[in-house]
């Protein structure tokens, strides 16, 4: 039996897709459907912690960071990157209301410089979340800028403008290609 404790483990190592493990044999009474509660209780207490310790700007960072490799591998392992872009949109757009992630839309897309604005319903992260006037979805920044990256081959400045917690019934996000 393998130490999952130990330092030279595989979990103390990079991330990659391989670490999520099979879930359908892992929970095959629970099934591998879970509560959004139990999501965001993971999410926002990480959060919390993460402030505590390092700030509220560099524990944006991080959720950002963790994001964009979600996004990345989730490219990666669930969609087809070789595809034309209007299929790859359809594709992420069935992929993310599958999974029950959001309901996504692309507002607006300039094909020259590969801007987007893209928005995201009943977003998986703050959907139902009391207002506080600010965006808080900084992990959808990073898992859209993975998803795009890993896609385009470019990078991208993800940033939310509206968000639930700021009184909107969506997430938008402006998509900027830097590179």
């Amino acid at each position: 039996m393998e130490n999952i404790f130990a330092p030279k483990s595989r979990y103390n190592n990079d991330f990659t897709w391989e670490n999520i493990g099979d879930i359908k044999e892992g929970r095959g009474d629970l099934g591998e459907e879970m509560p959004v509660l139990v999501y965001r209780l993971m999410q926002y207490t990480m959060l919390d912690v993460l402030t505590k310790a390092h700030g509220p700007d560099t524990a944006n960072e991080y959720f950002r960071q963790a994001g964009f490799l979600a996004g990345t591998e989730f490219a990666r392992n669930v969609l087809d990157l070789k595809v034309d872009f209007n299929t790859f949109v359809a594709n992420l757009q069935k992929s993310l209301e599958e999974l029950k992630i959001g309901i996504l839309r692309m507002e607006a897309f300039d094909a020259v410089t590969g801007n987007m604005v893209l928005t995201v319903g009943q977003d998986l992260d703050c959907s139902g979340l009391p207002v506080t006037n600010e965006t808080v979805c900084f992990y959808d920044e990073g898992f859209i800028a993975g998803i795009l990256h890993a896609y385009t081959g470019r990078k991208y400045d993800v940033r939310e403008v509206d968000c639930w917690a700021n009184g909107d019934r969506v997430c938008r996000f402006n998509s900027i290609a830097i590179d």
